[in-house]
């Protein structure tokens, strides 16, 4: 199953939020004994329909200028030519990773002021990479606690499931306000992305609506080309100017350990209904924009550097060079210091779009230029 993937990323992401100490001693049986809730599964109440029609269910939307995250750009960062037309400005969906971690409960209240905090900082260096190619719209949902996906228990499964239909809640009204010759772009991170490849499956694949996708930014989690590209209803992007298509990526400073998750992921079962082991994960170089190719860091065009509040980011031009290895994941050189949340095995899953910010701009203009011009 894909939520045994997250066992070992959540793990890691323990440390991003708890702080290194506590696992790298005591290990993932103590990391389960503080985050796995105890109690029982409550069932959510299913949303209205008409729910997300409220401004205040959403970080960002185009109506939201004051205090939306994704409109935030790194400090001295100015950009430079003109977005696309107002009336072809791209519509952009975004569901953010795990940020809740407390143990009371097993989805995140709607309203709970450290989880929302939290989510803001992740919304402000992921979302923004998107922000010159059109409006980003970015659901608050009822996400699964961090301790989901650090048990075998059923109640983890219910969670992620749980948080999943606010997510199609939200995205039915997104698509409802989008006009229908408006471009779409689809993207998330971790938790967001694995609620993204449902998505797609659920309500792209086979549908007029994939011809709209200008593409799919599925990042921070694994993509089997043959055993869950084929249900996804997009193409690989294999190159920076398709169009309609995927890209994913996994980020690792050399030496990469990513062992574990490579054991773990051999064990689950694709969208396909066959198993994942032995197969390809997709790898997008985000420097090039193309799949399973090398750059060196001299083609990195902006790296997100975060000072120690996260509070605001310098750009770095040449930060690190990025390339694909034989599984699959994307190796970025020498470990750069980007602070504190670098994860055991040299993992950078909390800097995926932060490393290549810049690079991620501009290839979310090169597939918008594509598409409009067809």
């Amino acid at each position: 199953m894909a939520r045994k993937f997250l066992y070992f990323v959540a793990t890691m992401i323990v440390l991003v939020i708890a702080g290194a100490f506590v696992l790298r001693i005591y290990g993932e049986d103590l990391a389960e004994v503080v985050f796995v809730p105890s109690a029982e599964f409550q069932a959510q109440e299913v949303l209205e329909d008409s729910i997300y029609a409220d401004i205040s269910m959403w970080y960002a939307r185009p109506e939201i200028k004051k205090g939306n995250p994704a409109l935030w750009l790194p400090q001295g960062y100015e950009p430079k030519g003109a977005g696309p037309k107002e009336d072809q400005r791209a519509a952009i969906f975004f569901v953010h990773p795990t940020s809740f971690i407390n143990k009371d409960k097993w989805n995140a209240p709607l309203g709970d002021k450290e989880t929302e905090d939290r989510t803001k900082i992740f919304l402000r260096g992921q979302a923004s990479a998107f922000n010159k190619a059109g409006d980003v719209w970015a659901p608050r949902y009822r996400q699964a606690t961090l301790g989901a996906f650090l048990t075998e228990k059923k109640e983890g499964q219910q969670a992620l499931d749980a948080a999943y239909q606010d997510v199609l809640i939200a995205f039915d009204y997104f698509i409802s306000e989008v006009p229908d010759d408006r471009p779409i772009i689809l993207a998330g991170h971790s938790q967001g992305s694995l609620h993204l490849t449902n998505l797609l499956k659920d309500r792209v694949a086979g549908t007029p609506l994939a011809n709209r996708i200008v593409a799919a930014y599925v990042v921070g989690w694994p993509v089997s080309i043959e055993a869950d590209v084929p249900a996804l209803g997009l193409d690989v992007c294999e190159t920076a100017e398709q169009t309609n298509c995927l890209l994913s990526w996994e980020s690792f400073a050399e030496p990469a350990d990513y062992g574990r998750i490579v054991e773990v992921y051999d064990t689950t079962i694709g969208f396909n209904g066959e198993p994942r082991k032995d197969t390809n994960l997709l790898c997008t170089n985000p420097i090039n924009g193309d799949i399973n190719s090398e750059s060196p860091a001299e083609l990195n065009l902006g790296t997100l550097v975060p000072n120690d509040e996260l509070s605001d980011a310098t750009l770095v031009e040449g930060a690190v060079p990025a390339r694909c290895d034989d599984r699959g994941f994307l190796l970025i050189g020498d470990p750069p210091d980007l602070g504190p949340y670098t994860l055991p095995g040299n993992n950078y899953h909390v800097y995926d779009y932060s490393l290549f910010w810049r690079n991620v701009r501009e290839d979310v203009m090169k597939r918008m230029t594509a598409f409009l011009s067809r």
